[in-house]
């Protein structure tokens, strides 16, 4: 009978996890270049239309309400593009995420079954080094899993402050 070599299965899943990676790459920079071309054909229409305005402009009042609007209107544009790109790069983030606790959860089974293989096949000791490198690898997931934790949390608070600068201002 062949032992059943885990890291094979590894490597399958590796191939995948990085046909994964590439694939979130690939839309998340698509979604970005989508925004980037709505934001660009947004400003080329808000010139013109300013254009057009300033050429009408008949006194200084005119002009000066003209000047407000449309230094409102930017700041407004430029916001909604940083939300936009924002929300991008935390959907991104989050697959991101999610791919590489999966990958580490696929690593550590390997590890543990080879090294419950080699324990069958070592003498005595061999029970020892296992648990030593389970217990090793329980401090690692422990390690990841806090890092994980305060990323989310740091991801959250960005997130609530994104919703309040989305909120209508109240006056």
């Amino acid at each position: 009978m062949t032992p059943v070599n885990p890291f094979a299965d590894y490597s399958r899943a590796s191939l995948e996890a990085a046909t994964r990676f590439t694939r979130i790459s690939l839309d998340s920079a698509e979604r970005t270049l989508a925004i980037q071309l709505e934001y660009a054909k947004g400003a080329l229409t808000q010139a013109t239309l300013t254009a057009r305005a300033v050429s009408q402009v008949q006194d200084v009042e005119q002009l000066l309400k003209i000047r407000s609007r449309l230094a409102e209107n930017a700041v407004e544009n430029f916001v909604g593009y940083s939300r936009s790109l924002y929300e991008v790069a935390s959907e991104a983030q989050s697959e991101l995420s999610k791919l590489a606790e999966e990958r580490l959860a696929t690593y550590q089974n390997a590890v543990i079954e080879a090294v419950d293989q080699a324990s069958k096949s070592a003498p005595g000791t061999g029970d020892v080094a296992a648990a030593a490198v389970k217990s090793s690898m329980a401090a690692a997931t422990a390690a990841f899993d806090s890092l994980n934790k305060a990323a989310r949390q740091v991801a959250s608070y960005a997130d609530a402050g994104v919703k309040v600068a989305k909120a209508p201002k109240r006056k």
